[in-house]
C-alpha cells in the first residue's frame, strides 16, 4: 500500500508541477512577443533602409556609367581637336617654309637686281665716258 501511495503522490506531483496555465504561459510569452515585435519593427525599417541605399547605388552606378560616357566622349573631342591643331600647326610650318623659301628667293633676285644695276651704272659711266671723249675729238 505504502507502493500504491508513493506511486499516486509521485503522479499527482508530476501532474501538479508539469501543467502551466493559461495566464502562466501569457505572463510568459507576452514580453517575448513585445521584444520580437520591436525587433521586427526595426527588421523592417533597416530592410527599407537598406532598399533605399540599393536604390541610390543603382542611381549612383547610372550617375557613373554616365560620368564615364561623357569623359570618353570629351577625351574622343580632344583628341580631335589635337589632331586638328596638330594639321593646323603642319600646314602653318610649311606655310612658313613656303614664305622662308619665297623670301630667300626675293633676296636673291633683289642681289641680282643690285648687281645689275651696278653694272648698269658702271656700262653708264663708260658711255658717259665714250661720249665725251668723243666730244672731244
Amino acid at each position: 500500500m505504502k507502493k500504491v501511495l508513493l506511486s499516486a503522490f509521485v503522479v499527482l506531483f508530476l501532474f501538479s508541477a508539469g501543467c502551466a496555465t493559461k495566464a502562466y504561459v501569457r505572463q510568459q510569452i507576452d514580453p517575448l512577443v513585445d521584444r520580437i515585435s520591436k525587433i521586427e519593427t526595426r527588421v523592417s525599417a533597416i530592410e527599407s533602409r537598406v532598399d533605399d541605399l540599393e536604390k541610390k547605388a543603382g542611381a549612383l552606378s547610372s550617375d557613373i556609367d554616365r560620368a564615364k560616357k561623357e569623359a570618353k566622349d570629351a577625351k574622343a573631342l580632344a583628341q580631335e581637336a589635337m589632331k586638328a591643331a596638330k594639321d593646323a600647326s603642319d600646314k602653318a610650318d610649311a606655310s612658313v617654309k613656303r614664305a622662308e623659301d619665297a623670301m630667300k628667293r626675293a633676296e636673291d633676285a633683289m642681289k641680282r637686281a643690285e648687281d645689275a644695276a651696278k653694272k648698269a651704272e658702271t656700262a653708264a659711266e663708260k658711255a658717259k665716258k665714250a661720249f665725251e671723249l668723243q666730244l672731244k675729238k
